[in-house]
């Protein structure tokens, strides 16, 4: 996780080089000076786009049914307090 605000105040003043981001800290709008930024790649949401990733997530869907149905909690399950 990044403070987008943060990352163009970094570019623009050399601190980093450039960056690469596939989440947007308030998607669906993106940040104005990272897309007018020459030293930024932006894609939407292409990060896990393989074959391999796809397929674990389906599994991880797969598991995490059959563990909740099993009466269990999913290991890796979204908290509303995280939010």
């Amino acid at each position: 996780m990044i403070d987008e605000r943060a990352l163009g105040d970094m570019i623009e003043a050399g601190q980093i080089a450039g960056a690469g981001l596939d989440v947007f800290e308030h998607e669906p709008a993106v940040n104005p000076r990272l897309m007018a930024s020459d030293n930024v790649v932006l894609l939407p949401r292409m990060g896990s786009a393989t074959i391999e990733g796809r397929q674990e997530m389906d599994d991880k869907v797969v598991i995490n049914i059959r563990t909740f149905v099993d009466g269990h909690t999913p290991h890796d399950r979204v908290l509303e307090t995280m939010f």
